[in-house]
């Protein structure tokens, strides 16, 4: 079966590009032809706002701020290179097929496309004025299978125009099959939208602690510069003493994987993403993570290390909530830095036989409704 893997663009974010990169590989295993498919967003100005923000600019540069004429070209230029590593990985193992817009996809291309994972059905990632295919809107009307495989809305708040509600409802009602990554997505898909939706594991789950290590094996990936690895989305100085209390208690030496900075007024080569492979490798290396990032969390389940998770409110709870209680991992949590205290230890033969039953119950998932007779065969 032709398949296409409809989620977010796939940029310099590690867990983005693993959990398309994870469904993509499990679905090749079952011997289907995938392809993720991606929006390519124009990152210039309408026509018809370049005079207005043009000349505003160029004022705005003679009173003496120092704002770029053509912005958007220059910020399209320091991303190439920001994610210079992250790009070798999407071409290296990422089958990607991009469009100019969603309506030059075709029916013929494809015998289902797959919704999912990451946050996809958030519009402010997804985009406000695109939400609706992210339902599959531009694929209305086609005989094909239409699957949500752990689509999330990131947050258990409802961000949702009535308009939107109404027209992503009626979209998602003429799907096959539907699941999400939250339990609180499981509430939102029925109380929203009238539709029954299953909670499923995160796709990066599907494979293994050795597929992964195959990776950063394959091309040699020097060991990390410590053993307490540091992964912050969002750094605060709140953030930075939780780190420093557990070097200090465990006698562990910090380190990072990621951009020595994001602030556009650095250098841009500290801004450089480093590989993807150097980021797993780290929870490979580490005894113990701090992370504000769900994927990191993830990672960190995966390869059984210790970790600690401090809330990252306005990135979403849901997932992380959702995550830990289905391991039993709700003290992994924290939400005010300051309240940090020492993790029980986790049972991590208890976490693998959950694992192991959740994958199951998430493949059956996946190989029953791709079976069925419903859409193209």
């Amino acid at each position: 079966m032709r398949i296409g893997i409809l989620t977010l663009p796939l940029n310099q974010n590690y867990g983005g590009i693993l959990q398309a990169y994870a469904l993509q590989t499990v679905l090749e295993r079952l011997g289907h032809e995938v392809r993720v498919v991606e929006w390519k967003r124009p990152y210039g100005l309408p026509f018809y706002k370049m005079p207005y923000v043009y000349g505003k600019r160029m004022v705005m540069n003679l009173l003496g701020h120092k704002i770029p004429v053509l912005y958007e070209q220059k910020c399209h230029r320091e991303q190439s290179i920001i994610r210079q590593n992250t790009d070798k990985f999407i071409k290296k193992y990422i089958h990607l097929v991009e469009y100019d817009d969603f309506s030059d996809i075709k029916e013929s291309e494809y015998d289902a496309v797959i919704v999912g994972s990451d946050q996809v059905w958030r519009p402010r990632y997804f985009g406000i004025k695109q939400i609706g295919n992210a339902y599959l809107k531009f694929a209305e009307g086609w005989n094909i299978k239409r699957i949500a495989y752990a689509a999330s809305f990131g947050t258990d708040e409802w961000e949702y125009t009535a308009k939107q509600t109404s027209e992503c409802g009626r979209l998602l009602r003429m799907f096959d099959a539907v699941s999400v990554r939250e339990d609180s997505g499981v509430r939102l898909c029925r109380e929203r939208f009238g539709v029954g939706a299953r909670h499923v594991l995160d796709p990066t789950m599907l494979l293994d602690k050795n597929d992964y290590v195959k990776l950063f094996e394959t091309v040699g990936t020097p060991n990390s510069k410590g053993n307490l690895l540091c992964y912050m989305l969002d750094e605060t100085e709140e953030k930075r003493g939780v780190v420093r209390r557990i070097a200090d208690e465990k006698g562990l030496t910090p380190f990072n994987v990621k951009s020595q900075s994001d602030s556009i007024a650095s250098p841009i080569g500290e801004r450089i993403q480093p590989p993807l492979e150097q980021w797993l490798r780290g929870f490979y290396d580490a005894e113990f993570v701090v992370t504000d990032s769900f994927h990191a969390c993830v990672f960190s389940i995966l390869f059984g290390k210790p970790f600690v998770a401090v809330g990252n409110a306005d990135r979403g709870m849901s997932r992380f909530n959702s995550l830990f209680s289905m391991f039993g991992l709700e003290d992994r949590l924290v939400t005010n830095g300051h309240a940090y205290t020492e993790c029980k230890d986790a049972d991590r033969a208890d976490i693998m036989a959950m694992l192991a039953e959740k994958k199951r119950e998430a493949m059956n998932y996946l190989v029953g409704n791709l079976n069925t007779t419903d859409g193209k065969q």
